[in-house]
């Protein structure tokens, strides 16, 4: 039996605990509403029920809930058999809040202050089963944390902080009559359902309203949620040219700093430049494919090459990108990985459909929002997910290491793989800033595999055990490497979304087709996996009918080489005479 979550009001559900109920469902939980007097009553306490509830609900609602089961010692008793633990978020009248802290704690003076801007957050290292990837994390305080949230202090030894800000708490452990309460004291709860404004999500911005409700989801419900078999990762550097140096790029001594640091990279490698691979970098490659691998960056890597609206041209652009990634292969021996990385991070949703048509199976960018004249509404639940399935074609999104570690942290704790982005510049320190970055991610709790970026995508999925027997499975590119982990054989039900199921071809395992069908927006197959084994799911889309794969006229072909020219010009001489200009100014002068 799933374990349910109760959430707990006095009335009418409020706008936090409908926020929380939008995040319980984003994580496969079931739920249902109860007023007090109902929870009190056998609804809620209920003796048959072989399931131990899971109550969240405000502070006013919880101190309510208190006051009743202490004029009442059997419905005490009750509580402490049939109640697993609670969530208290901060309800609007900070009197309250203080009072219920007073009793939990047993502290009289324990005070409940307005949070002010300036310090970090810092998440407690003592409780990694429940704070888990996250477990002694500082976090940059942002000032879109501080007007909804207060800050308790209590010198009471009972009381476990588990982000704490300066002296006090902001999120902490309590007990009420043998059953672990988690306190938040921030006012709001995120709504997932809000739309994204930014072109990423940034987990500083919305720290207090969104990390302790899902820690404690997580926590409480770690049988009933979604998760991922693994946590991946992948660096990719976007646009160098197979060349012993590109920029400040040194592919011999990168290779020696990721065995070093245990870490591995993709490059987004250009199509364009598939004839102009040196041989001892091809070598290395060859050598080294758990270090190194190439994606399709593009096609000529022209401005928004991607972002028009001519699905036709898209499609011939993919298709001749993927050719030369193919010509490439063959001269080379380096294998691709088939996932788009757009160039300057533009795409229009014409391009989405175009590549779903194609042999790649997902695309890579920092950017979630298309550049259409209307864009299609992306929210915070949609950039929460393992990848951005708003469009015809999976997206995965990537960050840039300044970013924070916070935010890989957050985005490992949603199931969503590491996927990070720099540039050649970003190695103008001979690595520094990349290695301490790779340290830092490798040092979370929950270290990463690293693998190429292929097996990137083939490993992000959701999945849950329904049954001993039975696994349900979310899909997310249009290849899955599924593998039954376990010590007996298991039935794997796999959904994937899908707007378009006409335009499916066909379904393999291997060499195997499987059979499928359409289930409320979702495509859906049951394969038998024994112990130990895996297997690679592929989805096969009908093809466009393509007029001409180059139509390239001569004026655009000679423009496109222009630009990949001067680029490379930019890279290797004027960025990198910049750069090091810049560091050596800032050398201290040495007097005589």
């Amino acid at each position: 039996m799933s374990d349910e979550a109760l959430l707990l009001s006095r009335g009418d559900l409020s706008l936090e605990s409908g926020n929380i109920a939008k995040v319980l469902q984003f994580f496969g939980v079931p739920a249902r509403n109860a007023t007090v007097t109902e929870f009190l009553g056998r609804t809620g306490l209920d003796h048959e029920s072989s399931s131990k509830s899971r109550v969240l609900c405000s502070s006013n609602t919880f101190l309510e809930l208190i006051q009743a089961l202490e004029d009442n010692s059997a419905l005490s008793l009750s509580w402490r058999e049939h109640v697993h633990s609670v969530f208290v978020y901060a309800g609007d009248i900070p009197a309250a809040l203080q009072q219920l802290v007073r009793r939990l704690t047993g502290d009289k003076s324990a005070v409940v202050d307005q949070a002010r801007f300036g310090g970090q957050f810092v998440v407690s290292d003592r409780l990694d089963d429940f704070c888990g990837v996250m477990a002694g994390l500082p976090i940059s305080a942002s000032k879109a944390n501080f007007g909804a949230s207060l800050v308790l202090n209590t010198e009471n030894g009972n009381a476990t902080d588990i982000i704490s800000l300066g002296d006090g708490a902001v999120f902490l452990k309590l007990e009420y009559n043998g059953v672990p309460v988690f306190l938040s004291t921030s006012k709001e709860i995120i709504d997932i359902a809000a739309e994204l404004t930014s072109q990423n999500f940034d987990v500083r911005e919305h720290f207090l309203s969104a990390v302790p409700l899902v820690l404690y989801i997580r926590w409480a419900f770690a049988e009933t949620c979604w998760r991922t078999p693994e946590a991946s990762a992948c660096l990719v550097i976007d646009d160098p040219l197979l060349k012993p140096t590109h920029g400040f790029v040194d592919f011999q001594e990168l290779l020696s700093l990721m065995k070093r640091h245990k870490f591995s990279t993709n490059i987004a490698f250009i199509p364009w430049n598939w004839r102009r691979s040196a041989p001892e970098v091809v070598q290395l490659f060859r050598e080294n494919p758990e270090h190194y691998s190439l994606s399709v960056h593009g096609c000529d890597h022209t401005r928004a090459e991607f972002g028009s609206s001519n699905q036709q041209r898209l499609y011939c652009k993919a298709q001749q990108g993927l050719e030369r990634m193919d010509h490439h292969e063959s001269i080379t021996g380096i294998h691709h990985d088939p996932i788009m990385v757009f160039p300057q991070g533009i795409f229009s949703e014409a391009a989405m459909t175009a590549l779903k048509r194609t042999n790649l199976i997902a695309s890579v960018n920092n950017d979630v929002i298309s550049v259409d004249p209307r864009p299609r509404t992306i929210t915070l639940c949609d950039v929460w997910d393992i990848a951005v399935m708003r469009y015809s074609f999976p997206l995965f999104t990537r960050r840039y290491p300044w970013e924070g570690i916070e935010n890989f942290a957050f985005d490992a704790l949603l199931g969503k793989p590491a996927i990070a982005i720099i540039h050649h510049d970003y190695c103008s320190d001979r690595c520094a800033r990349l290695i301490d970055f790779i340290q830092r991610l490798n040092a979370l709790r929950r270290a990463p595999t690293w693998r190429n970026l292929g097996e990137v995508v083939r490993r992000s999925c959701r999945q849950r055990e329904v049954s001993p027997a039975n696994v349900e499975v979310e899909m997310y590119g249009t290849e899955l490497r599924i593998e039954n982990r376990s010590d007996q054989p298991k039935c794997f039900v796999i959904r994937r979304r899908e707007c378009e199921p006409s335009a499916i071809q066909q379904i393999c395992m291997g060499s195997q087709e499987i059979a499928w069908k359409p289930v409320n927006g979702r495509i859906e197959s049951e394969i038998e996996l024994n112990p130990g084994e895996n297997q690679v799911i592929k989805i096969k889309f009908h093809d466009l009918k393509a007029t001409e794969l180059n139509g390239d006229d001569l004026p655009y072909r000679l423009k496109a080489m222009l630009r990949r020219y001067s680029c490379e010009l930019r890279d290797n001489y004027i960025t990198t005479a910049k750069l090091r200009l810049a560091n050596f100014s800032r050398r201290p002068v040495m007097s005589l």
